[in-house]
């Protein structure tokens, strides 16, 4: 066997690991990094990349079919438009291969070096690549990174198989489930559900809680659940799933309602979408002798270092939130640790965004949140439908806003959330905003771009302060 030694192992090439090694490259740091089902980790290969096409070509096909209809916007189509599942997968294909290749070739240009392979530790800095060509590769490093990330909750009585499909298969089904029964109304299954109800779908959620979206208040989640109802979606809340069965090649889901009755309900896809969990498995993590947090997570420090000397763990592996930008800065992070700069990862807020319909950006405290932490506020709320830009997308009627809360004593910001068609784009400006520790004068005083979304913020911070300029001043 090949044996071989480095300054920096990173295991797992997700968003957390490959900019680690890039990173890592960079400071001129002997970097090798291991990583078996893709360059781009999920969320380049089976997560947010591919999801958020398969969302943009649905929306295309439902505006199209809106064409199809009527001649708004003084345009329309001679018939429906048609759809080809088997297309529509190739062409999101076609872009992860792309962005792939992509992270292949800025590894090897800052210097770093790809395995393509499995690694399996025998102690925390030693372990034996099993290689895609067969050949083992036994490594031997200075410092390791874990960015093994998080892989789909698998529930015991609905195992995945040919009708129950996880959200990795739900991106790649060639053909149109004309049913599609989605358990699960958090982020990934409001996201999928929605999609395949625009391209033509009947999709029914089950739910457990009493809520869709149970990390934001019921304010932010309106207009989806508007949508929802417009679109002839059922969503059952407070319900369990209980279990499967087959009857003319279809699937029949089991499940308990609000009321604690028995019902089932068919279906030819059942989607499963309640959660994911740290990657733990497989790769020799009882031979490392680390710390979990709970039994789910690898336990670090503000600067990611395990209770291992020289061994780090970022991104999902680590715990809540599970989400790529954060593993992303924990990357390149600890990167800079291992170089020898001194680097912290402490931020005031990382922002969340959920692609669903319509979209949903929250960063910070909401007014609830703020509350319960005993801070006094005040907030603002814009409507978008006030927006000269959002009405010129055709957008001015699903209900969208931006909310802004601050503390009424000095108006620094706490929090700031918002729905509508394309608010996902304003994420970095609202994490900006609270990580910098803004006030609600520093952005109103911003000249914002007209006509923009952006100046929904502006607005919004402007009702806080008591002073709108176009909405109506709220009562006092």
């Amino acid at each position: 066997m090949q044996t071989r030694s480095c300054q920096v192992l990173i295991v797992g090439g997700g968003p957390g690991g490959y900019p680690a090694a890039i990173r890592a490259g960079q400071l001129g740091l002997d970097t090798i990094i291991v990583d078996k089902h893709g360059l781009g980790g999920t969320c380049l290969n089976r997560g947010c990349i591919p999801s958020k096409a398969m969302i943009h070509a649905a929306t295309k096909f439902e505006e199209m079919g809106k064409h199809a209809d009527s001649d708004v916007l003084g345009i329309s189509l001679a018939e429906a438009p048609k759809l080809d599942m088997g297309k529509l997968v190739g062409w999101k294909d076609g872009i992860v291969s792309k962005l792939t290749g992509g992270v292949g070739q800025l590894i090897k240009a800052a210097g770093a070096e790809h395995l393509a392979g499995w690694a399996e530790f025998s102690n925390a800095k030693t372990c034996v690549v099993t290689q895609d060509n067969g050949e083992k590769v036994e490594i031997t490093a200075e410092n390791v990174i874990l960015a093994t990330g998080s892989v789909e909750v698998e529930l015991p009585f609905l195992p995945f198989g040919d009708t129950v499909i996880g959200s990795t298969e739900a991106l790649n089904l060639t053909e149109l489930p004309e049913k599609l029964v989605v358990v699960g109304a958090g982020y990934i299954g409001l996201e999928l559900g929605i999609a395949y109800r625009k391209l033509g779908s009947d999709v029914t959620f089950i739910e457990a809680s009493d809520g869709i979206l149970p990390l934001y208040d019921k304010e932010i989640t309106r207009p989806i659940t508007m949508w929802l109802k417009k679109h002839k979606v059922a969503v059952n809340l407070s319900c369990k799933a209980k279990g499967v069965t087959e009857k003319g090649g279809k699937a029949v889901l089991a499940y308990e309602d609000a009321k604690g009755a028995a019902q089932t309900i068919e279906a030819d896809k059942i989607l499963v979408a309640v959660g994911r969990k740290a990657c733990l498995d497989g790769w020799g993590l009882e031979n490392m002798g680390l710390d979990l947090e709970g039994g789910k997570f690898i336990k670090v420090d503000s600067q990611c270092r395990t209770g291992m000397r020289g061994v780090y763990a970022i991104g999902d592996v680590v715990g809540e939130p599970l989400l790529a930008h954060k593993a992303t800065a924990q990357g390149e992070m600890v990167a800079e640790i291992i170089a020898g700069h001194r680097r912290e990862h402490d931020p005031v807020s990382i922002a969340a965004v959920c692609f669903t319909e319509p979209e949903i950006v929250g960063v910070g405290l909401t007014p609830d949140e703020a509350k319960a932490k005993g801070e006094e506020i005040i907030t603002g709320k814009f409507p978008l439908a006030a927006s000269g830009r959002y009405l010129s997308m055709e957008a001015g009627l699903d209900g969208g806003f931006v909310r802004v809360t601050a503390r009424k004593e000095d108006h620094v910001i706490l929090g700031i959330h918002a729905v509508g068609t394309h608010v996902s784009e304003l994420s970095g400006e609202f994490a900006l905003a609270v990580e910098m520790g803004a006030r609600l004068d520093d952005i109103a005083g911003t000249i914002h771009v007209h006509p923009t979304l952006t100046e929904g913020f502006a607005e919004a911070a402007l009702t806080a302060l008591g002073h709108p300029i176009h909405i109506s001043a709220p009562k006092k």
